[in-house]
């Protein structure tokens, strides 16, 4: 018998959904659904199984400011006559991304009152992104109480690291209390791991780097699927630059900020957390579109910079792994950014990648210009499937 399982996944700017029937290990992907440019420029969008435009909205910002306020349409949305009969039934569980496990969880668990507080209590290691994978899970459970509901977290494909990789250089207790490198998007990576067993299962044991690039952006290493190391860290402000985050950031510009500019916690926090990134050292936008587009000196530092730091850390990664089999674009601008994957191939060909330019503008999974050497590949990640998965083995659903 199949059983409707509902994914949401709820970022920072964006929530993405998608409805599966599932039947054993068959997913039908239903509906899926989009709202991205919440605080910008709202725009909700949603497809049948077959890609077929549902609905589409174009919506104003003062609607939409928040995730929170766009959890609300995306609700009203699912429960409606619509949903129901582009689903084609009744929906029996609920999978949520959730950014920060921290060190209590390793692996997807269904949600009661205790979990609930247990994830709420991290919030202050992701501040970002915590409070918007929360506004899901309280909706739904005052929409549907009885519901089962099962969070997926960004840090579990991650928590197999090897203590070398997982410290920093501080004291052991705060290692111990949970000050520690935990790694996020671990939910995309994942899948792409599964999905290389697949496209490439000549390299899906082996060495592999995985850069996912979006508004969040990080990269990890793989070693026979499973996670070695990755960019972020404790929270996800480490790493390579992105949309609104600096990545790694020298501690003594946090002293600077509050000795010199007298800023508190609060005022920093928003200030790496939305005004760092690429938004910030173009002083323009965090789209790498808008940047592409754009004559200014500032936009094309951006963009510079953001290509010289992926490259640079390619490179340390590439160490960790001893080699690389291939690297692994995904993630919004990963998935459609011909431009970045060029130049940080050509900034990575020390390692003997290389691209063929035609593949690469045609979208191909295969990006590669030669025959041997290590791959390079173009895989779009589907979170939303992982959460489903994990949904439908955690709840034991037939």
């Amino acid at each position: 018998m199949q059983q409707i399982l509902l994914a949401i996944n709820a970022g920072s700017s964006s929530i993405k959904f998608q409805a599966f029937a599932t039947d054993g290990d068959r997913f039908d992907r239903r509906v899926s659904g989009l709202l991205e440019g919440i605080g910008s420029q709202p725009r909700l969008v949603i497809r049948d199984g077959g890609n077929t435009v549902l609905a589409t909205r174009e919506l104003d910002i003062a609607a939409v400011p928040s995730v929170e306020a766009g959890e609300a349409i995306v609700g009203d949305w699912l429960t409606g006559a619509m949903a129901t009969d582009a689903i084609g039934g009744p929906i029996a569980a609920i999978g949520h991304r959730v950014v920060h496990g921290g060190p209590d969880f390793s692996s997807a668990v269904r949600i009661d009152d205790a979990v609930l507080a247990r994830i709420t209590a991290l919030t202050h290691l992701a501040p970002l992104h915590q409070p918007k994978n929360l506004a899901p899970i309280l909706a739904w459970r005052r929409r549907r109480p009885d519901l089962p509901q099962v969070a997926c977290f960004d840090t579990a494909f991650h928590r197999g690291h090897g203590e070398l990789a997982d410290r920093f250089a501080i004291p052991d207790e705060l290692y111990r209390e949970g000050v520690r490198r935990y790694g996020f998007h671990g939910i995309s990576y994942e899948f792409i791991a599964e999905k290389l067993q697949e496209v490439a299962p000549s390299i899906a044991a082996g060495r592999v780097i995985v850069a996912h690039l979006g508004n969040g952006c990080s990269l990890c290493a793989l070693r026979g699927g499973r996670s070695i190391d990755s960019t972020m860290s404790f929270t996800a402000l480490d790493g390579i630059p992105m949309g609104t985050r600096p990545g790694a950031l020298d501690p003594g510009i946090v002293l600077y900020l509050m000795r010199e500019k007298a800023m508190d916690a609060a005022a920093i926090e928003r200030f790496l957390y939305h005004q760092c990134g690429l938004k910030g050292l173009s002083g323009i936008s965090n789209d790498v579109r808008v940047l592409e587009a754009s004559d200014d000196r500032l936009a094309r530092l951006a963009l510079d910079h953001f290509v010289y730091r992926i490259t640079k850390e390619i490179g340390a990664l590439a160490a960790v792994l001893g080699g690389i089999d291939a690297l692994v674009f995904t993630a919004g601008i990963g998935e459609n950014g011909a431009d970045i994957r060029a130049r940080i191939v050509a900034g990575s060909a020390w390692l003997g990648l290389s691209l063929d330019e035609g593949a690469n503008r045609a979208r191909r999974t295969d990006l590669g210009a030669g025959t041997s050497g290590p791959r390079v590949l173009m895989i779009p990640t589907d979170e939303e499937w992982m959460i489903a998965r994990h949904t439908r083995r955690l709840l034991a659903i037939a």
